[in-house]
């Protein structure tokens, strides 16, 4: 029996019953169900003063279902979501669901992305802001069958400047309103969906290694199992209230709080975005109990003058994921707060996370490295670390790691290539490198490919330079990702012009912020004559990278 045959790892928590235990695979709407049945006048969100019930979120999940089918959305069909964290998200991925269709989280700061995500995945009906319909994905919805389009607005019931200033009252869309919609609808509702753990839940994207997204098909297996995971690992019930820090859009927020909610029957605090002084406030109002979030978001929490320690009071467990968490940062944030963050490990191909760090434990810090371990494989989870010949190497050895388990995604759609190499026979080879102590810890190392990750968020060099290639005045472009102390990275972009063209590097990033998110824009840009490349032609970017690291070493 190898080393990974033996999973190490329940081993180190074989006092912990919850720990062990298989978890039960079912759907994301009977996890919904129970929470309805079993607490019905619970409330079920928290959102700026409006806290519906359970009872009354269901009415509401209904009635959007009875109209979706109305429109002639059938099972299978897939529902776009490009907002916040807003109520409309829970109602609109929950009716989607009751309507037996498929649902495709979209990132709100997507713009000409969202021409090949809406193709790809075949969206038929999509839940849209107002406001960002009109500023940025209308053109890409046009001919689209279901546009419902929703105003931040709607729900809340005390206001805020720093998160609603920048609403107008109403919108002009042309498309049917969702509150309005609700509303019509309400005590109507269809026929249960056949759906199983097999039934694929979400179609997330994550990019792939030509910087063209993937769609990974996941299950509603997936999706349960490890929204169960946080209940169980956390050990939440009905009385908890958990804080949406990471964004819902991001598998995450998607599996870690919005779901995780449902399977606790705990009330979800939704914030619309993350805004250091309205989620200060809001700890002291909504008392959560738990959130899950990028090191980032703990580092602007700390730095903001409103922080108090006392803000903290309510919570009994806090976590970070989406990119790997410095020690530094867990030790200030346990000094001035008296709470440990804990880590973990996942990706969308994983339904979020496969690896943490238990509630009661501590990740241990590699001393050769200084790295702090990302946790444990989950009890469903079979992890092993292989090398570039496909085999398992021993504890502490280096290698690429392996995820087989519920949570794995079934495919890539529409592509059978990338299937095939990175998920083999149902495994997930996650193209991440890192290594496991004897115990079962796992430590991130580095990352197999050119993947970007600026605070929690993956890009890709080539999406960036395919729209850098667009610019008339650029002649070569490199983008590469360089370590930053705050973001994890920075993307920074190496150009030479074309021949008496001249061009700013303010001009250079507003071009980019205008076709892509926000992040994927570089933050810096560096104009060389000639880009460094191999005797074939072909760019270096190992010594753009190490340029780049130099210059943030120095300042």
């Amino acid at each position: 029996m190898s080393f990974f045959e033996t999973r190490p790892w329940l081993k180190t928590v074989a006092d912990d019953e919850r720990l062990n235990k298989q978890i039960e695979e079912t759907t994301t709407l009977a996890l919904f169900d129970r929470a309805v049945e079993s607490f019905p006048d619970r409330p079920a969100i928290k959102y700026y003063g409006y806290e519906p019930t359970w009872a009354e979120l269901d009415r509401m999940v209904d009635a959007f279902a009875a109209y979706l089918v109305d429109q002639g959305f059938e099972p299978g069909d897939r529902l776009g979501v490009y907002l916040q964290n807003v109520p409309h998200y829970y109602v609109a991925v929950y009716g989607a669901w009751k309507a037996g269709g498929v649902v495709v989280p979209l990132n709100p700061m997507y713009r000409d992305e969202l021409a090949h995500v809406f193709s790809d995945a075949g969206v038929k009906a999509l839940v849209v802001s107002a406001a960002a319909y009109l500023d940025r994905v209308k053109p890409y919805a046009e001919g689209m069958p279901i546009v419902v389009t929703c105003n931040e607005k709607d729900y809340q019931r005390t206001d805020d400047e720093r998160i609603f200033g920048m609403f107008a009252d109403s919108y002009d869309t042309g498309k049917p309103d969702f509150a309005t919609v609700v509303a019509e609808y309400d005590g109507k509702s269809v026929p249960d969906p056949v759906l199983t753990p097999d039934s694929v839940g979400i179609i997330g994207y994550t990019s792939g290694t030509s910087g063209r997204s993937k769609g990974a098909a996941v299950t509603h297996r997936g999706l349960s199992v490890n929204a169960q995971m946080l209940r169980d690992y956390q050990g939440f019930d009905e009385t908890a209230t958990i804080f949406t820090l990471a964004p819902v859009f991001h598998i995450t927020g998607f599996v870690c709080q919005f779901l995780a909610a449902a399977a606790c029957g705990a009330a979800l605090s939704m914030n619309y975005r993350f805004d250091p002084a309205a989620a200060l406030q809001t700890f002291r109002t909504d008392k959560p109990q738990y959130m899950a979030g990028p090191a980032t978001a703990y580092m602007a929490l700390l730095a903001h003058p409103d922080f108090t320690s006392d803000a903290f009071d309510s919570f009994t467990a806090i976590m970070s994921g989406g990119a790997p968490l410095p020690e530094a940062i867990v030790k200030k944030f346990e000094d001035r707060t008296g709470h440990y963050i804990g880590q973990g490990y996942g990706l969308t191909e994983t339904t979020a996370q496969c690896v943490v760090v238990p509630r009661h434990l501590r990740a241990p810090v590699d001393p050769e490295s200084g790295n702090l371990s990302c946790g444990l494989p989950l009890a469903s989870v079979m992890l092993r670390i292989l090398d570039e010949n496909g085999q398992e190497v021993g504890p502490n050895e280096v290698g690429e790691i392996c995820v087989r388990g519920p949570m794995v995604s079934l495919e890539y759609i529409n592509n059978p290539e990338a299937t095939a190499e990175n998920i083999p026979d149902g495994e997930l080879c996650t193209g991440d490198v890192g290594f496991m102590d004897p115990d079962g810890w796992v430590f991130i190392v580095d990352r197999k490919k050119d993947m970007i990750n600026a605070s929690g968020f993956k890009v890709w060099p080539r999406e960036v330079e395919d729209v850098l290639y667009t610019h008339p005045a650029i002649l070569e472009a490199a983008v590469v990702g360089v370590p930053d102390e705050y973001r994890g990275e920075n993307v920074v972009a190496f150009i030479s012009l074309q021949p008496g063209a001249e061009i700013t590097e303010d001009e250079i990033v507003a071009f980019c912020r205008e076709h892509l998110a926000s992040y994927k824009a570089p933050r810096q840009i560096n104009f060389i004559d000639a880009l460094p490349k191999t005797a074939s032609g072909k760019i270096l970017r190992r010594e753009m990278r190490k340029v780049g690291a130099e210059q943030a070493e120095n300042g």
